[in-house]
């Protein structure tokens, strides 16, 4: 079982940075594929980034390419989103996910993938 805590939300003006982070429980989380996911009401849950077990393999919705970071410290049991220039239209509820994966470094970018889900962190980006 692994547990997943999201912190660092919140409000920020266009062009500006914020930094998630998704802490987790359990002594398996090196061997997890984490991934990132955001949902505004009335809408699906969006994939955002995803990154396997090693931190080799990283990857990107359209939409953040070149703005967002996905990251992991293992000696900390934590993985990173780091948001710059930030829109209005990523204002949504950011989601950390993740899943067992063994050795296999493959990262994972549908929700159904997911075993795990964090309970979610605001972000308001204000134009």
């Amino acid at each position: 079982q692994v547990q997943l805590v999201e912190s660092g939300g919140g409000l920020v003006q266009a062009g500006g940075s914020l930094r998630l982070s998704c802490a987790a429980s359990g002594r398996t989380f090196s061997r997890y594929a984490m991934g990132w996911f955001r949902q505004t009401p009335g809408k699906e849950r969006e994939f955002v980034a995803a990154i396997d077990w090693s931190g080799d393999s990283t990857y990107y919705a359209d939409s953040v390419k070149g703005r967002f970071t996905i990251s992991r410290d293992y000696a900390k049991n934590t993985v990173y989103l780091q948001m710059n220039s930030l829109k209005p239209e990523d204002t949504a509820v950011y989601y950390c996910a993740g899943r067992g994966s063994g050795y296999s470094k493959t990262y994972y970018v549908g929700a159904i993938d997911y075993d795990y889900w964090g309970q979610g962190t605001q972000v308001t980006v204000s134009s």
